[in-house]
């Protein structure tokens, strides 16, 4: 459960996409026809630029860590690189979140009431609300220093996060509690935006399937929007719930799993060491949404979809083709039979 293999994997896979995605980004943003979805296209660049810089500044680290035997101390002797790392763990998770929220509001906005998108909805607001993300998840991340909170060294041994054991520091009760919170309602934004944009798409298409002649084209956009929304929620909810409710559990029944080690108790020791691996792999799952994110906003859409539409064309021509085969050898024989 513990090998240098997956950061490695990891941090090359989100690299690569990530770059990807802002390769194609800063294309669709240059071309003319894509003004009006200039203010999207800021938005997943912004979540590729976090999900890529969180990858570059955190995976180092827990690499380091693991080549020299999951030994902290050897890495980080002065124990600065731990604050370091909880601080970017903060940052890069609350900024795609809220990232990840600012999009779907957006998304809801253009299609629930595009004329008072069009007018109010400019460029230079969406870059406001993403330099406003960026500057409170900042400010809140720092708030460990202020001595509100606190990072340590978590199980195990590889990486560091928010202390969740309010017995050390007063202020880390709240400050854990709130990332958290503020992790769930970004979520709970996010699916409620989604739907009400699913909804008004469905609605929509069904007005234009009886009123313009255009339905298959307006079918197969709203399909490709659809996939793509339940696929940003079934991601988000997938890599980010684990996490956000366990620390919330934790929280709550003033446990940490900090102390991993050192139960003499043999069921005891078990038993809390299954509880680190749901744990462990509750933030394995986190990290992977960086990796997820660029696939799921822009390549899933621009390549997979396309890709989808074109073998299912090709399999109901197929089928089409080979349907009037059978029933023209069919007429044949009849005609043969009758004569």
């Amino acid at each position: 459960a513990v090998s240098v293999a997956f950061p490695l994997t990891m941090m090359i896979t989100g690299i690569v996409g990530n770059a990807l995605a802002m390769l194609l980004i800063s294309r669709s943003y240059r071309a003319k026809e894509s003004r009006r979805k200039r203010s999207f296209l800021l938005c997943i660049g912004s979540l590729a630029l976090t999900d890529l810089l969180g990858q570059l500044l955190t995976s180092p680290i827990v690499i380091s860590v693991y080549l020299s035997n999951r030994a902290w101390d050897a890495v980080d002797p002065s124990g600065h690189l731990c604050a370091f790392f909880g601080f970017s763990m903060t940052v890069f998770g609350l900024c795609p979140l809220f990232i990840a929220s600012a999009m779907a509001v957006e998304r809801t906005l253009a299609i629930r009431a595009p004329h008072w998108y069009a007018s109010h909805m400019k460029t230079r607001v969406t870059k406001t609300v993403l330099l406003g993300i960026w500057l409170a998840v900042f400010a809140f991340a720092l708030l460990p220093i202020a001595g509100l909170g606190q990072y340590t060294l978590q199980w195990p041994g590889t990486w560091c996060f928010i202390s969740t054991d309010n017995s050390q520091l007063t202020g880390s009760l709240f400050f854990a509690s709130t990332f958290a919170v503020l992790g769930l309602l970004s979520l709970v934004v996010t699916v409620a935006c989604n739907l009400a944009t699913i909804e008004a798409l469905v609605s929509r298409c069904w007005t234009k399937a009886t009123v313009s002649r255009s339905s298959k084209q307006w079918g197969r956009i709203t399909m490709e929007t659809l996939i793509q929304l339940l696929g940003i929620m079934c991601v988000l909810s997938t890599c980010w719930s684990p996490l956000l409710i366990t620390m919330l559990k934790m929280i709550f029944s003033h446990t940490s799993f900090e102390h991993c080690k050192g139960f003499s108790d043999e069921a005891q020791s078990s038993e809390l060491h299954k509880e680190c691996n749901f744990f462990l792999t509750a933030v394995r799952l986190a990290s992977l949404n960086q990796i997820l994110d660029p696939w799921v906003y822009l390549l899933l859409r621009k390549i997979l979809l396309q890709k989808f539409y074109q073998a299912a064309n090709s399999v109901s021509k197929c089928s089409n083709n080979e349907w009037k085969g059978r029933s023209i050898t069919l007429s044949e024989e009849i005609r043969r039979t009758t004569a």
